[in-house]
């Protein structure tokens, strides 16, 4: 934690997100480079926590009634992003001579986006609540659902032929999952506000609403969905309400003090070079200008077909970079099925680790203004 502080600070004195600061603390401190610390069952767990309390607040956060109208336009974007990440992973992975089959698991591995790394950069340097910034968000909802259909789909294959049946059990539990979210959430909402107009903002709020925040993420995991889609779910039960802001305050403390900065570091420490070769290398590099590029150009292009202008599209193909813990997350069980060799898994992450870097700081051009500055320069008040 202190290292992540202190390269935090050292980042934003560079002008750079103080998330950067604390992903270069996890790789210092990791096996990669002073090897001070290792991946560790009890960083796995805080961790977990923190990108659930990250995603929380990110709902909580979320204009909401930006986000129905634009709900279209996300799907569009998304649909357009996965589809060209999955064929460029496709391309970069059947190229170094590994199978079709798994060459097209590699592209669904890519294929999702990590919400958490765009999420904090946006928070740093608020534009979250912008329209592209909400955009940014309902596509990745609609990346993690998209991903963990298709890997439905291809264990199905795998096993047996029974990819459909496999597939529409899923698609069958996503969809009860959601039902039963709205539902859930809507009397999560007007019991809280039966709460609030009774008793005023008290600590029981913050306590009740964080409860249902986990078990949000739990219920997803049961569903077969990431737990970070339910903890997002749940974040967006609270927004634009009357105490939105004092629930959003206590929950950033715990996130702001303890759990963020793990999670953020331990992507670092999770990063392993051993048996890189130079065919992995190859891979690598293929796969790291694919899961740019792909994701750029395809929600890019789909923002454009939405309407949404020139700036804001390479907004959000800029924001749509970042892999991370749902990629790690089907990697891992791909390997688990077979679906993957394991020697792929050093070049994902990295290609993760690579992503998560840069994609603060493409967001951070990105949103700069034509000035050339973070805030416009607003004219004199005339005397």
């Amino acid at each position: 934690m202190f290292s992540t502080k202190i390269c935090g600070l050292l980042t934003q004195r560079i002008h750079l997100p103080q998330v950067v600061g604390a992903l270069v603390a996890g790789i210092l401190l990791g096996p990669s480079v002073l090897g001070l610390v290792k991946p560790d069952p009890a960083i796995a767990v805080l961790a977990e926590l923190g990108v659930i309390i990250l995603l929380f607040t990110a709902g909580m956060e979320t204009d909401f009634k930006q986000l129905k109208r634009s709900i279209k336009s996300t799907i569009v974007i998304s649909i357009f992003g996965v589809v060209l990440a999955l064929g460029g992973g496709f391309a970069a992975t059947i190229i170094t001579g590994r199978s079709t089959f798994e060459s097209f698991f590699v592209g669904v591995v890519i294929a999702s986006m990590s919400t958490s790394i765009t999420v904090e950069a946006l928070s740093e340097m608020g534009k979250l609540k912008t329209k592209s910034g909400t955009a940014i968000l309902g596509a990745s909802v609609i990346d993690d659902v998209l991903g963990i259909v298709i890997l439905a789909v291809m264990m199905g294959s795998f096993d047996g032929g029974f990819s459909l049946a496999n597939a529409g059990i899923t698609l069958v539990k996503i969809i009860l999952f959601f039902i039963f979210a709205i539902m859930s959430g809507y009397a999560a909402n007007k019991l809280l506000s039966l709460i609030n107009k009774k008793s005023g903002a008290s600590k029981r709020l913050s306590i009740f609403a964080l409860a249902f925040c986990f078990s949000m993420a739990f219920l997803a995991e049961l569903f077969g969905l990431a737990d970070i889609t339910g903890a997002y779910i749940a974040g967006i039960a609270f927004c634009n309400t009357r105490f939105t802001e004092y629930i959003e305050e206590k929950t950033h403390v715990l996130s702001y003090m303890l759990l963020s900065p793990i999670f953020f570091a331990s992507i670092g420490i999770g990063m392993s070079l051993t048996g890189f070769d130079s065919k992995m290398l190859l891979f690598t590099g293929l796969l790291l200008v694919a899961a740019i590029i792909t994701k750029v150009v395809g929600c890019g292009l789909g923002a454009r077909i939405c309407k949404y202008s020139s700036k804001e599209s390479m907004q959000i193909g800029v924001g749509m970079i970042a892999r991370g813990e749902v990629s790690i997350i089907i990697a891992t069980k791909g390997i688990a099925a077979g679906l993957m060799s394991n020697d792929l898994f050093t070049g994902i992450i990295i290609v993760v680790i690579i992503t998560v870097l840069v994609t603060p700081i493409l967001l951070k051009i990105a949103y700069k203004d034509k000035v050339g500055a973070d805030n416009p320069v607003l004219p004199k008040t005339p005397k």
